[in-house]
């Protein structure tokens, strides 16, 4: 165990932030015979300029000006400070390497969780943050007053391309509104990346002539980054208007250089891999950090849970994390929630009561598992959303629409 007296100086409950400041709270356990102003005072230190000794290399005038420091601890629950000169502007990776790298390991902790992060305005300056947003995504879907109603391709691997699309086509015909790949399905021999794309874009253009309504595909561009850049390049290139991205296995660095290639898509970020972070509430980090920093990077869209279905995760969380990604945030622009995950129509009243309609509701087996099919299986969805927004009960709408009736009855609800 080292020394605890080079930590010290990072302790001061007599600090008050500056407004430049980055404020981190975070979950802290420690170990096993070690005090909490040791154990909090060691993260401080570790995640911004001290270490498990004092430093013949350390000038005062410096550790005054840049050392981190406890300013607040409320049981577990602690509040840490850090000076804006600690971090690079514009550098995700660079501001998690700070205040959520080594310290995870440290042994004088049982336990460290990264609860919220608080950016000035001074740093949120220093990215674009969604390009479309929410009003963005709306102007161009043209749909203003409901939630908009989407599907993932099932199974999600082992269609070939025209299958791909035929099953795309029957959603849109449905009602759905949006269609994506889902998060595994990127350029496998059996489904080319650019293959699935043209003919895919290509159902998509006919779903909108036959129904009158806009359509919208969502391509998996996630490789590695140049890679990935290319391939949205190539979805513009082909009239499409989406590109999604799993912004966990893709990385912070690649969630930036895909905004930063500025290919005027709409950006959709998929949180696959998220739980090995969030799911344990008392180490890792809150899915509520990682849905900021992915606004602030700029995804116009982000799954956020859904509080229903088979992920983990309650409507209380799901619904704080709708908040803080909506909520006004200097220039940035509020990102478009995305509820997805073992849903199906029995669900969406209780999704839309507890998040409203600023919601894109995707259903993957709710829709493809339908007893008539995708094509029925849309159709119900989007008589789901309809009653919901009338505020009409599920069961009464469907004495009178059939394909939701029979959804009801497939999924017992």
């Amino acid at each position: 165990m080292p020394s605890m007296k080079s930590y010290y100086p990072y302790y001061d409950l007599k600090y008050e932030p500056e407004s430049d400041d980055i404020v981190c709270t975070f979950s802290v356990e420690p170990a096993a015979g070690v005090s909490m102003k040791d154990a909090v005072s060691a993260v401080a230190a570790e995640s911004s300029i001290g270490t498990w000794t004092e430093l013949t290399t350390m000038p005062k005038e410096v550790q005054d000006v840049l050392k981190a420091r406890v300013f607040n601890v409320e049981g577990h629950k602690v509040e840490i400070a850090y000076p804006y000169d600690l971090f690079e502007e514009g550098n995700v990776p660079q501001i998690m390497s700070s205040v959520a790298g080594n310290v995870f390991g440290m042994n004088v902790l049982k336990s460290l969780r990264l609860e919220d992060i608080k950016l000035p305005d001074k740093m949120l300056a220093s990215f674009k943050g969604p390009a479309f947003g929410v009003d963005g995504v709306r102007k161009l879907l043209r749909v203003n007053d409901r939630p908009l109603v989407g599907t993932i391709i099932k199974p999600k691997l082992g269609l070939d391309a025209d299958n791909h699309a035929r099953v795309a086509y029957e959603a849109w015909v449905g009602g759905c509104d949006v269609v994506k790949d889902d998060e595994n399905l990127t350029n496998q021999w059996f489904n080319p990346f650019r293959e699935r794309v043209i003919k895919t874009l290509a159902a998509k253009f006919r779903a909108e002539q036959k129904t009158g309504e806009k359509k919208v595909y969502m391509p998996n561009t996630t490789a590695e980054t140049n890679e990935m850049v290319n391939r949205a390049q190539f979805i513009k290139e082909h009239g499409g208007e989406y590109a999604m991205i799993d912004i966990l296995t893709t990385g912070f660095a690649g969630m930036q250089s895909l905004r930063d290639a500025d290919t005027r898509l709409v950006l959709h970020a998929h949180r696959a891999m998220h739980a090995a972070l969030t799911r344990n509430k008392k180490h890792g980090i809150s899915m509520v950090v990682l849905a900021k920093l992915a606004r602030m990077i700029g995804m116009d869209q982000l799954h956020i849970g859904t509080g229903v279905g088979k992920m983990e995760g309650g409507m209380q969380e799901v619904a704080q994390i709708r908040k803080d990604i909506q909520m006004p945030w200097g220039h940035i622009k509020p990102t478009f929630a995305v509820c997805s995950g073992g849903l199906q129509p029995g669900n969406v009243q209780e999704i839309y009561s507890s998040l409203g309609k600023d919601i894109i509701i995707q259903m993957g087996g709710g829709i493809h598992g339908h007893p008539h099919g995708t094509q029925t299986g849309a159709t119900a969805a989007r008589q789901a959303i309809d009653a919901a927004v009338k505020g009409i009960p599920a069961k009464k709408y469907a004495k009178t629409h059939k394909p939701l009736a029979e959804a009801l009855k497939q999924w017992r609800s």
